[in-house]
């Protein structure tokens, strides 16, 4: 089953954000800087831990995942106020 997942993110060092965002950019949709909503299963869960893992600094870095639950029900849990950076857009399933 996949659930709808928030990441939010604080990196101290420039460089480890360009990361960041590079492998965010691979599993989800930006909505804001440093904020991406997230479609996984949790098979794609654990990839996108590992990934950020390993560029991640645990002792200057902070990534929160907030769970919003899954994909299947039709209510949305985002709400917006004012223009999203981005408009998320749909995306394919993924099959590992």
């Amino acid at each position: 089953m996949r659930n709808i997942y928030l990441v939010c993110y604080d990196i101290a060092d420039e460089k480890r954000l360009r990361k960041v965002f590079k492998k965010m950019s691979g599993f989800g949709d930006p909505l804001q800087y440093s904020v991406f909503r997230c479609e996984l299963s949790p098979t794609e869960k654990q990839l996108l831990k590992e990934a950020l893992w390993a560029v991640l600094n645990l002792q200057e870095d902070r990534v929160m995942l907030v769970n919003l639950g899954p994909v299947s029900t039709r209510y949305d849990r985002t709400e917006f106020w004012g223009r999203p950076r981005t408009e998320p857009h749909s995306r394919a399933p993924v099959i590992i």
